[in-house]
């Protein structure tokens, strides 16, 4: 999750549902900080007077001209069409969440090698390879869950997972956690679903601290790791040079349990009626 973008960003129509039902069109270049905007009440002016709930409908456009023109043809519709469109829409993207196997690493790598290039997200900046990933898939199942989210027609929307915070045998207890959404997923509630579960699942192997490295100032990406309980725990200023600038970076951390005690030893990645049982509930 990060803020800037280097290459030039794609074109969406949307529409957000305000709270007294009525629905508001726009376009935008960036879906997740215009939604934060109409939700803060920094939006248009119709949404900061009737109060803007979510995201209802999204759909790329080939570019700013496009999304004007579709735009137009949205806002001409009659209530009931746009209605039908966000239903269905809805229904399409609902994430669905599952875990991951190597068969599921290509599609993860366009994911990650979309922010490699683009975004600060990662401080990576030569594209990995398949044959990488395949490998990373498998050491990472290893240890801890890798949750992935696709949409009705199978198309991946992000990925959620963890992997060890140092590697000496004190900090086996703790984990990074990383997550990563398709660029027209954000804002679509995909994150918040894969962290929840994300989380729970490192809860019940016996975790005691998650970490997060944010790319400094990524404010958006703070209010996220914010709701779920994270808290800032240092930041380093100019300690990555990106996209022909120097980059902040900061740490946040989670902890999964109280105490002083003696930890458990952290067990196996969750299988079977257990696992099922709570892809389940975030899936419902």
């Amino acid at each position: 999750m990060a803020e800037t973008q280097h290459s030039p960003a794609p074109a969406y129509v949307y529409m957000v549902r305000c709270a007294g039902g009525q629905l508001y069109t726009g376009w935008t270049n960036d879906p997740a900080a215009r939604l934060h905007a109409h939700k803060s009440g920094k939006g248009a002016k119709a949404t900061r007077a009737m109060g803007a709930v979510g995201l209802a409908y999204l759909e790329p456009c080939p570019d700013k001209s496009a999304a004007l023109r579709r735009e137009a043809a949205l806002k001409k519709l009659t209530k009931a069409e746009k209605e039908a469109l966000c239903s269905a829409w809805a229904e399409t993207n609902r994430p669905r969440l599952s875990v991951a196997t190597r068969a599921d690493a290509a599609d993860i790598l366009e994911i990650y090698n979309w922010y490699v290039l683009n975004h600060t997200a990662t401080f990576q900046i030569t594209p990995s390879t398949l044959e990488e990933y395949e490998a990373w898939v498998d050491r990472t199942l290893e240890c801890a869950p890798l949750l992935l989210a696709r949409d009705g027609a199978g198309k991946l929307l992000g990925y959620a997972c963890a992997h060890p915070w140092h590697e000496r045998e004190a900090f086996r207890w703790d984990v990074e956690s990383t997550i990563y959404c398709a660029p027209e997923a954000r804002g679509m509630g995909v994150a918040e679903k894969l962290y929840g579960a994300l989380i729970e699942l490192l809860r019940l192997q016996g975790y005691w601290n998650v970490y997060a490295l944010l790319a400094d100032p990524n404010p958006a990406s703070e209010r996220f790791h914010q709701k779920f309980g994270f808290v800032c725990q240092g930041r380093q200023a100019r300690t990555g040079y990106k996209f022909g600038k120097w980059q902040g970076l900061s740490t946040w951390g989670l902890s999964l349990r109280e105490g002083q005690g003696a930890p458990e030893p952290v067990k196996a990645p969750l299988c079977g009626e257990e696992l099922e049982n709570l892809l389940k509930k975030y899936n419902l």
